[in-house]
Parts: structure tokens; sequence; C-alpha cells
């Protein structure tokens, strides 16, 4: 009898240390950050295949993305707060909310945005930008040359991108106003990026999900979980605890 009465006890105390696990887990998750893989190579050179970075979930309020499965029926944001130009974020793709992209915000509502000759246009001025390197892009079939560019976006704020040429299908776009509550993204990688240029279009707010903040592992694919002896040379240390900007 004794011993049946400690074998209860043991399965309570377990259920209840793993209910607890699981709810913090599931708050932290939904309230504060929640990690994200790359698996495309569509934000090259800021994030890599094979970065794990943490969102922070709280940096544009909640909505119903926000937590697992979408089960908080919120509509549209609660706390929200703006993005800003030049953010990464991770979303969800509109009309097929099941699937989560990262890309950089770069029109805000009532910009009208624009690509000419490979160039960013912002509300009739062309977006700074000046070659810094040259890349080999290498989609897993041919490989190509690429340049690399410093962009500066109008409120001084810096990053990279990459083109493989000013005259691919989307270095030329025609002029749109991003509506109220909405936002236009692009990858950094801009010739191989599907992005607010042409398959996602404008963004709600609310499908919005957070913003992505630094680089937690990262490893360069060519090893599995189980070779060990490979993770030194797969792994790349350089990247982790790098702040996305």
């Amino acid at each position: 009898m004794e011993k049946q009465k400690k074998q209860d006890n043991w399965f309570v105390d377990t259920a209840k240390t793993v209910f607890w696990a699981v709810l913090i887990a599931v708050v932290f998750r939904s309230f504060l950050f929640e990690p994200f893989s790359i698996p495309s190579g569509s934000m090259i050179p800021t994030l890599k295949v094979g970065d794990y970075l943490f969102v922070s979930k709280y940096s544009y309020g909640y909505s119903r993305y926000s937590f697992p499965l979408g089960i908080v029926p919120i509509p549209g944001r609660i706390a929200q707060s703006e993005p800003e130009r030049g953010d990464v974020i991770v979303f969800r793709k509109p009309g097929a909310e099941h699937i989560d992209y990262i890309k950089r915000v770069v029109g805000l509502p009532g910009d009208e945005v624009y690509v000419k000759d490979g160039i960013l246009h912002l509300n009739g001025e062309p977006v700074s930008r000046e070659k810094v390197a040259t890349a080999t892009a290498d989609n897993g079939l041919i490989s190509r040359n690429a340049t690399v560019y410093k962009e500066t976006l109008p409120e001084g704020r810096v990053h990279l991108i990459q083109e493989l040429s000013d005259q691919d299908s989307m270095d030329n776009t025609i002029p749109v106003t991003v509506p109220e509550g909405h936002y236009f993204f692009m990858g950094d990688n801009r010739d191989n990026s599907r992005d607010s240029r042409a398959e996602v279009g404008f963004v709600p707010a609310a499908n919005l999900v957070g913003r992505a903040e630094f680089i937690f592992f990262s490893h360069n694919g060519k090893a599995n979980i189980f070779q060990v002896w490979k993770w030194p040379s797969a792994i790349r240390l350089g990247r982790i605890g790098m702040s996305i900007d």
C-alpha cells in the first residue's frame, strides 16, 4: 500500500513538473522570445541558411499569430507599437498564414515604393547604396557573381544587400502606395527573394510575429547531429551572438 502511494505521488509530482514546464515554455514563447531558423537564402548577406535566431514577440504588441497555432482569437493587435523602417521581421504570409517569412520592412503606411534598375525608391527618391564587395551566389545548381552593397535608408539605418544584377525580374517594378495598417517587405538578397514586390504583397499589421534580435546558433549544414567530429568545422562560431541589423 505504501509503495502504491509513493508511485501515485511520483506520478502526480511528475505531471505537475511537466505541466509547469510546458506552461512556462508557452508563456516565454508567446510573450517574450521565440526561436526561428533560416531555411532559405532570401536574406543573404544579413542572414544565412543554418542561422538560428530569437525573435522578440513584444516588439510590436500581440496578435493571434503571437500564440501557438493562433489559438487566441485576438482581432488585429493589442499593445501595438509601430515597426521602424529597416527592422528585420518575422511575419505570417498573407493568405497562407501557416507560413512564416522573414524579411526587412522598407515601406511604411503611406509610402510610395518601387524599384528602378535595381535601386529601391521611396516616395520618389532613390535609396542610397554603395558597392562594398563581390560575392558568389549559389542556388545549388549554378553559381553566379553577385555584388554586395551598403544600403542606407532615409532615416540613416544601414544594412547590406546582395544583387545578381540590376535587370533581373524584380529589379523594375511599378510604384505602389502602402495602405494604412500594412507594410512593404523586401529580402536583402534582392534577386532571390519572394517578397512584397510580387508574391507576398502588402503585409497587414496583424500578421507581424516579432522582430529578429540576435543569432544564438549557426551551422553550415555540413554535419548532422550525430557527426560530432565534424561539428568544429560546421558550426559558425563567429555568427553566434550576432545582433541582427
